[in-house]
């Protein structure tokens, strides 16, 4: 498992409060549409930053559950969206959602499918617990749409390389918009949303990224470590050199339960 230290923790909180991830995290938010009274799912809240603003959305008369496994990301989550009386952050799996048949106006979930064995499941549990005419949102990224520069092509792939072991599926956008409809779902839209950075913004995804695999080699590869501290250095020396160039394309899937 992927573990930080308080400098690098403080320094994601930061990205996930910077203009990349909020603008991914606001496309799904926007596909949602959420109005006052829904009562909504946030599967996989982590921290609580979209959960605090769906929250903030539907008012008092509706409500929004954080589902998470972690214990670590369900106490960030509380702590953000502490004082919000709509707000309930509980511990679940999703492929058993503790929650009875129709439970939920809407459900969303950014940046946690392709985390999951069990698509299929996933889906038709989701399903199960939307009330007829329900919406479903999920966002992830479609890493083989990651297009990275480096100087060293082959230690560039390998990082990469090392980086899919934490993935379980990493071309989720492709599988799942057949997948919802092999479920029952109608598919609305699959809209992409694409981030680029040429110059390393400190808020910004690549950086993130950069911090993110490069913790994830060493704790996982011991060996690799001095490749990915190299790796990160270049990375950061293009910036300087004003040859630093990052991008990728996640994508916002929206789909909707039939009406009875």
């Amino acid at each position: 498992m992927l573990t930080f230290d308080a400098e690098t923790a403080e320094i994601l909180e930061t990205a996930y409060q910077g203009a990349d991830i909020t603008r991914r995290r606001r496309r799904v938010f926007d596909d949602v549409a959420p109005v006052s009274g829904d009562r909504i799912l946030d599967l996989g809240c982590g921290n609580g930053l979209l959960t605090q603003e769906l929250a903030r959305a539907v008012g008092p008369r509706g409500q929004v559950v954080g589902l998470d496994p972690s214990p670590e990301m369900r106490a960030l989550a509380q702590e953000r969206c502490a004082g919000l009386s709509n707000v309930d952050i509980r511990d679940g799996a999703a492929e058993r959602l503790p929650f009875d048949e129709a439970s939920f106006d809407k459900a969303v979930s950014l940046q946690v499918f392709e985390y999951l064995d069990d698509l299929p499941a996933v889906s038709a549990e989701l399903f199960r617990v939307l009330r007829p005419g329900g919406r479903l949102v999920v966002g992830d990224a479609h890493w083989d749409m990651l297009a990275w520069f480096s100087d060293q092509p082959e230690r560039m792939a390998r990082m990469q390389e090392i980086w899919d072991c934490h993935l379980v599926d990493r071309i989720v956008p492709a599988r799942l918009p057949s997948i919802l409809t092999h479920a029952g779902y109608n598919v609305d839209s699959v809209r992409p949303i694409t981030f680029t950075d040429t110059s390393l913004r400190p808020d910004g995804l690549a950086n993130m990224m950069i911090i993110l695999m490069t913790n994830y080699a060493i704790q996982t590869e011991p060996e690799a470590a001095d490749m990915a501290k190299a790796w990160a250095e270049e990375q950061r020396t293009l910036a300087r050199q004003g040859r630093f160039f990052f991008a990728i394309t996640y994508f916002s899937i929206t789909a909707r339960k039939p009406d009875a």
